[in-house]
């Protein structure tokens, strides 16, 4: 293993090697004994930009159709470019990372990001804006990939919750943010506006990264990198998104839905099959032999699936059930995000002294609830801002607990890896979350312009995303009890 200094000397005279070194930070941030915290800071910047981006993009989509004269089916490849990308990609940036630095591929990410953000305001025409969303995909890929290892090796044990809890916080702020955001930069220049505004943002954000960020540490060795494992891995998971996505427009037994599963599943097994016997495995798969791992990533694309099915049947309902407009739907719906990211640290700092069970069982035992409570009762202001308020107070009680459980399981030198995983199953629980739900609503006549109708169809959905709530809580509560402080790693600088 492979360990690098935070003291080693670096190169007086400039060559382009030093374009592959990770430089050091300032002397007086790194003798700091607080220093870990200025890192969690610069991770923040690059949390809230990702979620900030994304939540604007969704609310343009219409001006994007409009002014690029494309059907619906084609401007949505704006938003499914870079989640395929980003989704199928990111575990394998997580193992260069793993291998080449951390902190290296992380400021290259903002790099990469801004640059991308630019190209995509100046896009001429539609096919050229998702391609550059493609290339900006790769750089959230070295984003994600990067935040929550940086996070886990550089704070110490007793406060990794709470610091995974500020992560999950800025996320929050970004999706809450961005609605409005993106409706004032819609009417104040148009959609350009949504992809400059990257710019600044990921440009301070590589300069934070570069100043506060320390170098990386536990390096693996660097070996050959699994190209046959991605030329698996990637299509695999291309396919089977593209089937979620597409499946309830095209129909779920239409032969280009059956021929994506059925190639997915033939790429999912050979990959396995591959990843088994190769000596330096893209995805190392005896992670998924740690409890807490496994159970942390399935219970966390739960939530993730409630969390976006609920993001998505909200708005439905308010408009077909109650006829609310979409500017007061997004108002109502914006209690889940910030609630979420007030309760997210508290939980953090909670999990660091009682540990990750209780808070992740009952936060999901809260949703669960809320979720029956919405769907049998089907209230109207004020009582459906409560039940949503207690949704975003539970998802906030399992999340950062969850992921802080995931990271402190695996190795400190596959943190990259790790991050990447849980990375990809965030991206596969909300695509997994928008399709069901759209399709159960649908299904239910929900779509049918009739209130008794949506009605109808919002309790059904409702009460399915209650029972996924519940099986997620259940299955968080099988990781055996005990302060997060007690197990966790810090790392030393």
């Amino acid at each position: 293993m492979v360990r690098v200094s935070v003291d080693s000397a670096e190169p007086t005279a400039w060559s382009w090697h030093r374009l592959f070194v990770e430089p050091r930070r300032p002397r007086s941030i790194r003798e700091r004994p607080n220093a870990y915290w200025f890192a969690v800071a610069a991770v923040c910047v690059g949390a809230l930009m990702g979620q900030l981006d994304a939540s604007i993009v969704t609310v343009a989509l219409p001006t994007l159709q409009k002014s690029f004269h494309s059907s619906v089916g084609s401007v949505t490849w704006v938003g499914l470019s870079y989640l395929l990308v980003l989704v199928a990609g990111v575990t394998a940036v997580g193992r260069f990372a793993d291998m080449w630095g951390r902190k290296l591929l992380y400021v290259y990410g903002f790099v990469l990001f801004v640059v991308a953000s630019a190209l995509c305001g100046f896009a001429p025409d539609l096919p050229a804006l998702c391609a550059f969303r493609a290339l900006q995909a790769v750089g959230a890929a070295m984003l994600q990939a990067n935040s929550l290892a940086i996070i886990v090796l550089v704070v110490p044990g007793r406060a990794l919750g709470r610091a995974i809890g500020l992560q999950g916080a800025a996320q929050a702020i970004g999706l809450a943010l961005g609605p409005s955001v993106g409706g004032l930069l819609l009417a104040a220049g148009g959609w350009r506006l949504i992809f400059f505004v990257n710019v600044p943002l990921g440009a301070c954000g590589a300069i934070a990264a570069l100043a506060l960020v320390p170098r990386s540490q536990n390096l693996q060795p660097k070996v050959a990198f699994d190209w046959t494992g991605l030329s698996l891995f990637f299509p695999a998971v291309v396919a089977l998104l593209s089937a979620i996505s597409f499946g309830a427009t095209e129909g779920w037994s239409s032969p280009l839905i059956v021929g994506l599963l059925v190639a997915a599943f033939v790429l999912g097994v050979c990959f396995v099959r591959h990843e088994m016997v190769d000596h330096e495995p893209m995805l190392d798969l005896s992670l998924f032999s740690h409890a807490r791992f496994s159970a942390g990533i399935i219970s966390g694309m739960g939530s993730y699936l409630v969390m976006f099915g609920v993001l998505l049947l909200i708005p439905f309902y308010l408009d077909r059930g109650l006829g609310f407009g979409a500017a007061r739907a997004g108002l109502e719906l914006a209690i889940v995000p910030v609630l979420f990211g007030i309760v997210a640290p508290l939980a953090g700092k909670m999990a660091d002294r009682t540990g990750v069970r209780l808070l992740t069982t009952g936060g999901m035992a809260l949703v669960a609830a809320a979720l029956v409570a919405l769907g049998l009762l089907r209230p109207g202001t004020p009582g459906l801002l409560l039940f949503l308020a207690v949704i975003g107070v539970g998802l906030g009680l399992f999340t950062s607990p969850n992921n802080a459980s995931i990271m402190g399981a695996a190795p400190p030198s596959q943190a990259g890896m790790a991050s990447g995983v849980l990375n990809m199953t965030r991206g596969m629980g909300t695509a997994l979350g928008l399709a069901l739900t759209g399709l159960l609503f649908t299904v239910n006549g929900g779509t049918a312009g009739v209130p008794a109708g949506a009605d109808h169809a919002f309790t059904v959905t409702a009460l399915v995303l209650a029972v996924i709530a519940a099986a997620s809580g259940a299955v968080a509560a099988t990781r055996r009890s005990g302060a997060l402080g007690d197990t966790a790693r810090a790392a030393v600088e």
